[in-house]
């Protein structure tokens, strides 16, 4: 997600999971399970502790996320009713592998109507308590234990603008950074816990259903038609897309045979195209700087509809018509744009942070390398990368003032969710790689971005996994000189530039 003139202008790395499937008992066998766990737990056992939210205890958003399980799948049916101000009918199966033994679990949902839950195929009781809905099930859950939980819902787009559905002039989309995609299906919904995803969405023959993911087959009944989708590898609930609407879908290939995929209004289609030829060799651009494109198949989404930002929903982007129609910004700019949140998917889709106070990483590395494209295509005078970092270095002091330093940003404004995306994370962040690519040399600081995406591929990381890795590539400890500028109130001396200093300085 960008900052552009249009808006208001340590722990350690878990790897994804690919896990076998564990074997469950039949239903039979889990049902007398069931009553006898049920039996055990009325003899002698400790009350539990009362239902409530929970969280995994982000320093961000405390309540987001929830303890004691880890989610291997989700399996999301959405049924849209051919208009986009009535709540949708949802189903939704979360298959999970339980880490400590709990006597319930939370799942991060909100906006919606519970109609029943089960686990394991057991009806369970369930509350909703804040944004948590609470699920009792009749057993007790053990560690290593694989369960399914299936959730009937609603799904509600009438909301306040505050993340979850976009409505769109045609249909919906979705937009859920930073901690809104448990408004549109229960979830764990933070990004350490990342999962594989199917979507099945039904709707109105005549209009188009796009997700993230691979197409994986439709059906015709009658009227209406269900469009299913996988993505073939793990997501962070966050980067989820569904789009619904009177679209086009456009097919090109990209670098190495890689299949693009842009989804556009299709009384928009002319005039969008030309935007849209440039994806191939923006990918292109990109995997010459860092590698291989980390998924099987890109595209972008252009929603008619006014949002004042552009997402990097994983595999297919999310932009809104008048970036491209307006004729408000250059060419070149616009392009840098598609480029940060093309760069996105190595920097934040596939490598996601292990907690908020890592956005950072991500949106360092998507303003740097949209800087870089802007510098290339918009030419060295009027978009030159150390014109840009100087600016940046002049108002870095009263960025990391009025929202924190990159690695500790302060925590959101009560109310606004995605005030969490302040300049400091932005242009702010990418000052502190334009330091340490300064401070090791140009050759270290491009194998260490190499490493950094081939290293924790499909998985999430932290900002002291970073500095540990820029320690190991450049062969000296940069933990001292990277934690003045990631946790530092004040910038740093810039190496290289003695004579820059902070406009709050003057």
């Amino acid at each position: 997600m960008p900052l552009s003139s249009r808006r208001a202008s340590g722990e350690a790395h878990r790897p994804a999971r690919v896990l076998p499937p564990a074997r469950r008992p039949s239903r039979a066998a889990r049902r007398t399970l069931a009553l006898a766990l049920a039996a055990a737990a009325v003899i002698g056992a400790a009350a539990p502790a009362a239902p409530g939210a929970r969280g995994i205890g982000d320093r961000l958003f405390p309540t987001l996320g929830n303890p004691g399980y880890d989610v291997t799948s989700y399996d999301i049916a959405l049924d849209y009713p051919g208009r986009n101000d009535r709540p949708l009918t949802a189903v939704t199966e979360i298959t999970a592998r339980v880490t400590t033994e709990l006597d319930r679990l939370n799942l991060d949902f909100a906006r919606g109507a519970v109609r029943s839950v089960t686990v394991d195929g057991l009806p369970a009781q369930h509350a909703q308590h804040g944004e948590d809905l609470v699920v009792t099930p009749l057993y007790h859950l053990v560690p290593g234990q694989e369960v399914s939980i299936v959730v009937r819902h609603t799904s509600d787009p009438r909301g306040p603008g505050d993340g979850g559905w976009i409505r769109t002039t045609d249909g919906l989309a979705m937009a859920n950074q930073a901690d809104a995609a448990h408004r549109v299906f229960p979830c764990n919904d933070h990004p350490s816990d990342k999962a594989f995803f199917t979507f099945h969405i039904t709707a109105p023959r005549k209009l188009t259903v796009v997700a993230n993911g691979l197409p994986a087959g439709r059906r015709d009944r009658g009227p209406r038609r269900t469009w299913t989708y996988r993505t073939a590898h793990p997501m962070a609930t966050e980067l989820a897309q569904v789009s619904i609407g009177t679209s086009d879908v456009l097919i090109r290939r990209g670098p190495h045979g890689l299949p693009v995929r842009d989804v556009v209004p299709a009384a928009h289609r002319k005039a969008l195209a030309p935007w849209l030829a440039k994806t191939p060799a923006q990918i292109a651009w990109m995997e010459r700087k860092v590698g291989r494109y980390p998924f099987p198949l890109y595209g972008v989404l252009i929603a008619d509809a006014q949002t004042g930002f552009e997402l990097e929903t994983q595999t297919l982007s999310l932009f809104e018509k008048g970036l491209f129609t307006s004729g408000h910004w250059p060419a070149w700019y616009v392009e840098s744009v598609m480029v940060h949140e093309l760069s996105h998917q190595w920097f934040g889709d596939s490598v996601s942070p292990h907690r908020w106070s890592d956005l950072w990483l991500n949106e360092a590395h998507a303003t740097w390398y949209e800087a870089l494209y802007a510098q290339e295509k918009g030419g060295m005078k009027r978009a030159s990368l150390e014109t840009r970092m100087h600016h940046a270095y002049q108002l870095s002091d009263g960025w990391r003032a009025a929202g924190g330093p990159p690695a500790a940003p302060k925590p959101p404004v009560p109310g606004k969710k995605i005030s969490i995306f302040r300049p400091v994370v932005y242009d702010g962040s990418a000052l502190v790689l334009y330091a340490l690519r300064q401070k090791i040399g140009p050759a270290a600081f491009d194998h260490l971005e190499r490493s950094w995406v081939a290293r924790h591929r499909d998985g999430t990381a932290s900002t002291a996994d970073f500095v540990a890795l820029a320690s190991e590539v450049s062969g000296h400890d940069q933990s001292g000189f990277l934690h003045a500028w990631l946790h530092g109130r004040k910038t740093p001396p810039m190496p290289g530039h003695p004579e820059w200093t902070s406009l709050r300085a003057k």
